[in-house]
């Protein structure tokens, strides 16, 4: 058993729908998570349930079949004032992809991700966020966490005890 199947179903995928960042199919969620579709759907039905009982900011959205993790309406300006170096919710998305996995393919991501990745990736390069490397043994291209992202993004640690002592 691995440590994903310790997880809830909903709960993954949720992850999925975060991931994805774009409307993504009962069945396609299936496949990925080998799961029949209508287990899938039950668990999507417990997961708009979720959401609609809590105040979130996030919401579950259906359309066509096709299901997505997205703002509430109305919390959209808000976001975009917030974002750093102004970055889309789904550049940031991508961006937070990369973070997860600390070190990840670009063919895999795009998968992750969809062909929008590209655009995204290309961002990301230009803006120093992220760092691009050729495989040394394929085609596609390794990306990783530039400096600059651990700057824009780290969280400062507190500050030492002894510091605020020897202030007093």
């Amino acid at each position: 058993m691995n440590d994903s199947d310790q997880i809830s179903l909903p709960a993954r995928i949720e992850a999925i729908l975060y991931l994805k960042g774009r409307p993504t199919s009962s069945k396609e969620m299936a496949e990925l998570l080998n799961k029949e579709i209508d287990e899938v759907e039950k668990a999507l039905w417990e997961l708009k349930a979720g959401y609609a009982q809590r105040d979130t900011a996030l919401e579950i959205n259906e359309s066509k079949n096709n299901y997505s993790l997205e703002l509430r309406q109305g919390l959209g300006e808000l976001v975009q004032d917030l974002l750093p170096a102004d970055l889309s919710i789904a550049t940031l998305r991508t961006l937070a992809t990369v973070a997860l996995k600390k070190k990840i393919l670009q063919s895999e991501l795009v998968d992750l991700r969809g062909s929008g990745a590209y655009d995204h990736i290309k961002e990301l390069v230009n803006k120093n966020f992220l760092e691009r490397r050729r495989q040394k043994d394929g085609r596609s291209f390794w990306l990783t966490l530039s400096e600059k992202f651990h700057q824009t993004f780290s969280v400062l640690p507190e500050p030492n005890q002894t510091d605020d002592k020897n202030a007093a």
